[in-house]
């Protein structure tokens, strides 16, 4: 009997041991903190630029940390979950102010089929960015006001409530569908958002292109909730001459909401078109030591009163120079250089979100970036 006993526990003890080796729990994350030189920014609370000097956080890459977990549920099937907090390694702050795991919160199943999951989470734009516009070799969020305000969505774009599908590869092609729910009682579209996109990659070479949509979650005279806010979609492709990684892009985004502009100088998140071509290259001198450099220009359209003298467009240009030294696989420090030009429009500053470090008028902005970048 007792033989049995131990036999039986034996046999449990080894069950688990299985059941546990089947599951993994992985933290990964990233601190990327450095010196940031930026001329013609903003002053408080008056019409005038100034120099600004200090350490910043997610200069080249936005800093965070991560879990992600899968488990084995037999015959290909995998449950999985991925929860990723964005942070600020200059202060220590939340990256997003009252949402934890504001980078990412899905939860999904993969297999032979492809992989869904549900919850926060970015659409297919966000893959393209970081393959073919300068997201890639100069960081997402040092292209945002480049991109007119990331109108194309190339820098990241998030929404909470949506379901992801992703296929499995075939034969070098991918495909990716997009659906967030607005979440609106008694108005289906109110809010909703959808996206399509697909990428394929054969060797050195690659091209990809998405589309995605949203619309109004409730209404802003004289729109309606469910009415179309944002239309955009961008195509790009990239080859391995090489040592040289050539890339580009090109991004359409319309705003059929937007809102007159009434001062001269527009900002470049109210245009209601823009047409964004982004083209760069990646040199690797070395392993370990990595040429860059990139052109980003954006034409933008605005809706103006009747009968108003100002400019309906406007335009930016962007060039990036920089060198990027890996001192192991993880660890990098790097150098870059960038010069945003405005035309009647304001400068919206080369780093984060248009008008975070950006000019009060259309002076260009010169951007001195020397950082140290750790992945864990």
């Amino acid at each position: 009997m007792k033989k049995k006993a131990f036999a039986l526990a034996a046999l449990g003890l080894i069950s688990a041991t299985a059941a546990q080796a089947q599951s993994s729990v992985t933290i990964y994350g990233l601190i990327d903190t450095g010196v940031t030189y930026m001329s013609n920014v903003k002053k408080a609370g008056v019409n005038e630029n100034g120099s600004r000097f200090g350490i910043d956080s997610g200069i080249s890459s936005s800093s965070r940390i991560g879990f992600r977990g899968t488990e084995d549920l037999g015959g290909g099937l995998k449950a999985l979950f991925v929860l990723e907090n964005g942070f600020n390694g200059d202060t220590g702050g939340m990256g997003s102010s009252g949402v934890l795991f504001d980078r990412k919160s899905v939860v999904g199943l993969s297999g032979g089929f492809g992989t869904v999951t549900v919850g926060r989470q970015a659409d297919y734009l966000d893959d393209i960015g970081s393959k073919y516009t300068s997201a890639q070799t100069f960081g997402s969020n040092s292209q945002k006001g480049a991109h007119a305000n990331n109108i194309d969505r190339t820098s990241t774009g998030r929404n909470d409530n949506s379901v992801r599908f992703d296929t499995a590869n075939l034969s070098g092609f991918t495909g990716s569908l997009y659906y967030a729910f607005g979440e609106v009682a008694g108005k289906t579209s109110a809010g909703q958002g959808f996206g399509i996109g697909g990428n394929y990659a054969n060797g050195p070479f690659g091209i990809g292109a998405a589309y995605f949509q949203t619309k109004l979650s409730a209404n802003a005279a004289p729109y309606s909730a469910g009415d179309t806010n944002l239309k955009t979609f961008t195509i790009g492709t990239s080859y391995q001459f090489g040592p040289a990684k050539l890339y580009g892009a090109w991004s359409q985004g319309k705003r059929p909401t937007a809102a007159n502009q009434t001062s001269r100088l527009a900002s470049v998140g109210a245009a209601r078109k823009a047409n964004i071509f982004d083209i760069g290259v990646d040199y690797a001198l070395s392993q370990n030591l990595h040429l860059l450099g990139s052109v980003i220009h954006s034409r933008m359209d605005f809706n103006r009163v009747a009968g108003s003298t100002f400019s309906t467009s406007g335009k930016t240009t962007q060039f990036n120079l920089g060198v990027d030294y890996f001192l192991s696989k993880r660890t990098d420090v790097y150098a870059m250089w960038s010069n945003l030009r405005a035309q009647d429009v304001v400068n919206p500053g080369v780093v984060n979100n248009a008008a975070d470090f950006g000019a009060w008028d259309d002076s260009t902005q010169n951007v001195l970036r020397v950082g140290l970048r750790h992945k864990f």
